[in-house]
């Protein structure tokens, strides 16, 4: 079975949130003890995504 793969449109501001709270997820995780391989996975995953140019058109419905 393949993988659905899924794409985000997110700006500057978006992206430097969500790797901030996975951050503070990690360090709360390594605070209690608990393993962060998930939390570490999902951040490089994020880090090296790579960028894509493009132009959205707003059409009136």
């Amino acid at each position: 079975m393949r993988k659905k793969k899924y794409y985000l449109a997110i700006d500057d501001y978006e992206y430097s949130v969500i790797i901030d709270s996975l951050n503070n997820l990690r360090n709360k995780l390594i605070a209690d003890g608990r393993y962060t391989d998930a939390v570490d996975e999902l951040i490089i995953k994020i880090a090296h995504a790579p960028i894509k140019k493009f132009k959205i058109k707003m059409t009136e419905v």
